[in-house]
């Protein structure tokens, strides 16, 4: 991981990720994984997981990802995200799994996948990062 951040530090680094409830379990420029539990209150009409909060974990861990294939002293930012939703989540984790689709010098390119519990793919999201000098 960069510097001395580890999961939880890269999380912090998002206060809106942390207000969520959003943890990683693995994050290097490969590949970060993550999860979100359902709860009620970030639920839309049926209790289906609202989609916001279904693009916040891919954004934020996509970010994640991008920020860890980013050069020394660069930032990043989203500049472009696109997701489709296949089915809902009403109950358990959400699980996010982002890799990084294209590394270059002004923008990365990150490809999340959402699954439930099951392992069934609930959405899938691409974005880009700017790389931020």
């Amino acid at each position: 991981m960069t510097g001395s951040l580890d999961a939880a530090g890269l999380v912090a680094l998002m206060p809106f990720a942390s207000t969520l409830g959003i943890e990683l379990e693995v994050a290097s420029p490969e590949e970060v994984r993550g999860h979100l539990d359902w709860d009620a209150s970030r639920c839309t009409a049926g209790g289906i997981l609202h989609g916001g909060v279904l693009m916040a974990l891919a954004d934020s861990v996509g970010a994640v990802c991008a920020f860890l294939n980013l050069p020394p002293g660069a930032n990043t930012s989203t500049i472009e995200s696109k997701t489709n939703f296949f089915r809902g989540v009403r109950e358990g984790r959400l699980h996010a799994v982002a890799r990084p689709l294209h590394v270059g010098r002004s923008t990365i390119a990150v490809q999340t996948e959402l699954s439930d519990d099951g392992g069934r793919r609930v959405g899938i999201t691409t974005q880009t990062q700017a790389v931020l000098s």
